[in-house]
């Protein structure tokens, strides 16, 4: 599949109600999938767990996280993340960052609602975490458009040897993608 542009992946970041997934790791190793609300901004990913919440215990003790967004429907945009989370504000520190938390609530509910949650939950502290994409390990991918090359569905290494679509089309395999 192509890889996003710079450019493809911040406005894929950048679309209201894309869930991500963040991927954090307990004491024992074991691994810990959270469907979140998330904002991209100056470079980041920022996102807020609440105080109790079982991944911000997972980043306060081991800080390593993956990411992971998607869409449903074509062209199927997908950017993964794994890298190291900072703790940008600890709980307790709302108000300093409430605004950014603002951005993050009408990503996924309307403006005027979201800023009904932001001030109705406000006695419900939140930590303020974010990861850098520019030290982080970041994959992105799509599907195939109509003017590219159909071997782009997939990376050159998924393909065997044998693939029923090879022999229908070996063009599509003379300059394949990695």
């Amino acid at each position: 599949m192509p890889k996003l542009s710079v450019e493809e992946r911040d406005e894929f970041l950048a679309k209201l109600g894309v869930i991500m997934n963040i991927a954090t790791v307990d004491g024992d190793g074991a691994p810990l999938v959270t469907p979140i609300w998330f904002v991209h901004e100056e470079g980041r990913i920022w996102f807020t767990p609440r105080q109790h919440s079982e991944w911000l215990k997972h980043i306060r003790n081991d800080k390593r996280i993956a990411l992971s967004m998607d869409e449903p429907d074509l062209p199927y945009r997908k950017v993964v993340m794994r890298g190291t989370a900072t703790i940008d504000f600890e709980v307790g520190n709302d108000d300093a960052w409430r605004d950014r938390y603002r951005r993050i609530a009408q990503r996924y509910i309307p403006e005027e609602d979201a800023n009904n949650y932001v001030d109705g939950t406000d006695d419900q502290p939140r930590a303020l975490c974010s990861i850098k994409l520019s030290e982080s390990e970041v994959r992105s991918w799509r599907m195939p458009l109509e003017d590219e090359p159909y071997q782009g569905i997939w990376a050159k290494r998924y393909w065997t040897d044998s693939a029923k679509v090879k022999d229908q089309a070996p063009e599509l395999f003379e300059n394949s993608v990695e």
